[in-house]
């Protein structure tokens, strides 16, 4: 029996440059002002001047979509793992990215390529908590996003990105409300945590 291949090692002979091309991009990375892992998500948009002619490796520039750290961050990581963990390559090898999300893992200084169904999912997790403090919302919130296809999740991120910032601003407080409700006090968060579960 083979000894398992050790996470940067697997990160090196797997994923090391598959980011540069990806349409989402998930970063663990450390800030100054945070104590711990910050866990960024990005998503690769097309620019607007003709990469093809130009022969470009990239195919656009990163945008930030949103982060993630401290107790957010403790409390989804089984979830982050499930998301994340249909994730495969070009010849449908899946690149087991739930193995970065351990205290190991979460240590390493990498950025891991993720394809449009757990990136746009991800990228709306990440953007509907940020106001959210309570664990059982925020638990409900990706149990319910990690339910939406790759179409939905795409579509509901564009309306929290794509309308300038009031409507946008305004799409994420009315997402994050039909998702999650209104209030932490709200007897039915448990109730459909107790279904989804």
């Amino acid at each position: 029996m083979s000894k398992p291949v050790s996470l940067q090692a697997h990160y090196d002979q797997r994923l090391k440059n598959r980011w540069r091309k990806a349409p989402f991009v998930l970063r663990f990375t450390e800030w100054k002002d945070i104590t711990g892992t910050v866990v960024v998500i990005k998503e690769r948009v097309s620019s607007e001047t003709r990469a093809e002619e130009r022969n470009l490796q990239q195919l656009g520039n990163l945008q930030d979509r949103g982060h993630l750290y401290g107790e957010s961050l403790k409390c989804l990581i089984p979830l982050l793992k499930r998301m994340v963990e249909g994730v495969c390559d070009e010849a449908g090898v899946p690149m087991e990215l739930q193995r970065f999300f351990n205290k190991e893992g979460l240590k390493l200084r990498d950025n891991l390529p993720l394809d449009e169904e757990a990136g746009a999912k991800l990228a709306l997790l990440f953007r509907l908590q940020e106001r959210l403090h309570n664990p059982d919302r925020i638990e409900l919130l990706a149990r319910r996003i990690m339910r939406f296809s790759r179409e939905e999740a795409a579509y509901w991120l564009a309306r929290t990105t794509s309308y300038g910032a009031d409507a946008n601003r305004w799409a994420i407080s009315g997402l994050r409300i039909m998702l999650t409700g209104t209030s932490n006090k709200d007897d039915g968060i448990q109730r459909m945590l107790d279904k989804l579960r």
